[in-house]
């Protein structure tokens, strides 16, 4: 039986966004460890040019939430974009991975060669279904699910490389 799209996408969002949650508590419980405001680290970045915890997060569950149900023919959700607390962010990839785990596998039969066109701060992206998984969302995906890991550690919070791949 070949490997499908669900296939790919769904093990991944779960392992990921669920390491993802897991290191939010790690965080959470860090700073009260250390007696100071987890809102410090939500609004912690790597570099100064570059988006802070929470939007490394919204953008990680904007985009599996975006490939499932674009790959799926289905309408993609509007989260907005409104966390600020470690317990908003959790809520988002619970919500997130509600969706996610919704999208029957059979609805995402024929998605490797759907049409798939994103309007960008860089302009228009055309791909495949196939190509857009691989090419653009999980490459993306692990970057800002990295960043945010890389962002807590930098801080200080005692994560290791276990907490990242959870599993």
């Amino acid at each position: 039986m070949p490997l499908t799209l669900h296939d790919i996408l769904l093990p991944t969002a779960n392992r990921f966004l669920g390491s993802l949650d897991r290191i939010l508590d790690k965080a959470v419980e860090f700073a009260a460890r250390k007696q100071f405001d987890p809102v410090v680290l939500a609004n912690a970045r790597l570099a100064p040019d570059m988006f802070p915890l929470t939007r490394q997060v919204q953008i990680a569950c904007d985009l599996v939430k975006g490939a499932a149900a674009r790959l799926s023919g289905s309408e993609v959700p509007k989260h907005e974009d409104t966390e600020t607390t470690f317990p908003e962010l959790k809520a988002r990839i619970a919500k997130t991975l509600a969706f996610v785990n919704s999208v029957p596998a059979e609805r995402y039969a024929g998605g490797e060669d759907r049409d798939i066109v994103l309007q960008t701060r860089r302009g228009e992206l055309r791909f495949q279904g196939r190509d857009y998984l691989r090419d653009f969302v999980l490459p993306n995906f692990y970057f800002h699910v990295t960043t945010a890991y890389a962002t807590l550690r930098h801080n200080g919070v005692e994560l290791g490389k276990a907490d990242f791949l959870g599993g």
